[in-house]
């Protein structure tokens, strides 16, 4: 099945030229001349990869991706400019953009973007649709501990006695990736697939988990006998040192 691509420039040149390219790749690919149309395409079809510009009137390109991240999250986002500064690099890269290419991209290097940042949705869909999969097919739902403890993996609950916390869906499936995989140690890398879905380099999965497992750790603070088994191994990623007997 062919792969469905939007390119967002204001530049008619620019759009048409990148179109061409990636329609004799044999991709789909339609465009739009602004954020504010951009959105509206979204809405209404099904995109795998855009390819957006920084600068353009109205909405420019970071908050055409802000957008996009909450109406279509499996969408990936390659971010072209001309304008090229650190600042706008970090804020990209804190919406968990593709790519970040800066003008005139060759066409060999928009192609290898697109290619891989197609890659990485497929991974990211994939593991999601297996970990929907295994969590409807688990046969253990729940944990009960010594000391009188109950996680329930399907509600997303820790009780104990009268003290409750509830856990998002990520703090859930990290909790439950841990819980199921006992002594076994994780990598950043390795959890943010399981947990947020979507691939990451070395260098960035540990800054991308680490507020997670930072939330994580606060809520369970009332649970000490559980948060203290959650060890972080140096340089390497985190771990769930099973129950004492």
């Amino acid at each position: 099945m062919k792969s469905n691509l939007l390119i967002v420039d204001d530049e008619p040149i620019a759009r048409q030229s990148l179109s061409d390219i990636l329609k004799l790749e044999g991709y789909n690919v339609a465009s739009v001349p602004n954020g504010q149309a951009a959105v509206e395409y979204v809405r209404m079809h099904a995109v795998d990869l855009m390819v957006v510009d920084l600068r353009m009137p109205g909405m420019d390109g970071l908050e055409v991706i802000q957008v996009i991240n909450q109406v279509s999250p499996e969408t990936e986002v390659i971010l072209l400019t001309a304008h090229g500064s650190i600042e706008t690099a970090v804020q990209a890269l804190r919406l968990r953009i593709h790519d970040y290419l800066l003008k005139p991209a060759l066409p060999p290097q928009i192609l290898a973007s697109v290619k891989k940042g197609l890659a990485r949705r497929s991974a990211r869909v994939k593991v999601r649709n297996e970990a929907d999969d295994l969590e409807s097919e688990a046969t253990i739902k729940e944990y009960k501990f010594k000391d009188g403890m109950l996680v329930d993996l399907s509600r997303r609950l820790v009780r104990q006695k009268n003290r409750e916390v509830h856990l998002t869906p990520a703090e859930g499936r990290l909790l439950r990736v841990l819980l199921e995989n006992p002594g076994r140690v994780y990598s950043h890398r390795e959890l943010v697939l399981l947990v947020q879905g979507y691939d990451t380099s070395q260098q960035e999965a540990p800054e991308v988990l680490r507020p997670l497992v930072s939330r994580l750790r606060h809520k369970l603070s009332v649970f000490p006998a559980l948060m203290n088994r959650i060890s972080s191994v140096r340089g390497t990623g985190y771990v769930y040192e099973d129950e004492k007997s």
